[in-house]
């Protein structure tokens, strides 16, 4: 049986009770009594060299272009000339092949090295979904008090396992993803509602631009919006190719049109 060439422990993970529990209810759905076997899932990361990690053993060693256990180059060349690193990958999920996970490694060691930023990765990728509720449970689990002093707010927000303000969640910019901000994720994820959400909390675009509907369902989840005129407004937010959200939703057109050259994505 292969093991991890890091730890020399066998490529599986025992369950938490939780993930336990869960695998017991789908084994007694089924009719099928649970086995012992639902006490671990396999965790087994089968790089191109023929290497096998636990998932976790590959983070802690991992370097980009050679495997951390017999130096071979591991990186490749996708279609499209993006540098890819693929894998085997079996887990609680089943077997993949031929994966990419270079996106999840970097993105692991980014937050790594700054943890701080996970809630407002968390806050990005649930724009870039157009996942409108997950996005108002962020916002209300991590309400702050806006009259806080802005230093005190930086330096709070520096600090891993301090809360993140919202005002950082709602204009943060991804330095692993081209610089994208909530807006351009909206945009491309042609998600109206979280633009208007975004516009609404985060930019200077008059009151008056916006529908009554968005007022109403703001209200009733008892958002508002705060003072804006002393912060950056998201609209004027460029990505790394130089492009506003307002650039974005003109090259995308389709729900956007009528939403451009107004004011309602560009200052």
């Amino acid at each position: 049986m292969s093991v991890c060439v890091e730890c020399k422990k066998p490529l599986d993970v025992e369950l938490d009770p939780e993930e336990e529990e869960e695998y017991e209810t789908a084994a007694s759905s089924s009719g099928k009594a649970p086995a012992a076997a639902t006490e671990t899932v396999p965790d087994d990361v089968q790089l191109t060299c023929g290497c096998h990690f636990h998932w976790d053993c590959l983070l802690e060693a991992y370097q980009v272009t050679e495997c951390p256990n017999c130096g071979k180059n591991i990186a490749s060349t996708s279609s499209n000339g993006a540098q890819q690193v693929l894998c085997n990958l079996n887990n609680e999920g089943g077997l993949q092949t031929d994966l990419d996970i270079l996106p999840l490694l970097t993105e692991e060691f980014y937050l790594k090295a700054y943890p701080e930023d996970r809630k407002c990765r968390a806050f990005l990728e649930f724009c870039r979904e157009g996942d409108f509720k997950a996005i108002i449970d962020m916002l209300q689990d991590d309400e702050v008090d806006e009259d806080d002093d802005e230093d005190e707010e930086m330096a709070d927000d520096d600090q891993p396992g301090k809360e993140v303000g919202i005002d950082r969640m709602l204009r943060y910019q991804d330095p692993i993803g081209e610089m994208q901000s909530g807006l351009h994720a909206a945009v491309q994820a042609q998600s109206r509602e979280v633009a208007w959400l975004l516009l609404l909390l985060a930019s200077n675009l008059d009151l008056l631009e916006f529908p009554p509907e968005v007022f109403q369902e703001a209200a009733a989840l008892g958002i508002m919006r705060g003072l804006t005129e002393d912060k950056v407004d998201i609209r004027s937010l460029r990505d790394a190719n130089g492009k506003t959200a307002e650039d974005v939703a003109n090259e995308i057109g389709g729900v956007w049109v009528g939403w451009t050259g107004n004011g309602r994505l560009a200052i």
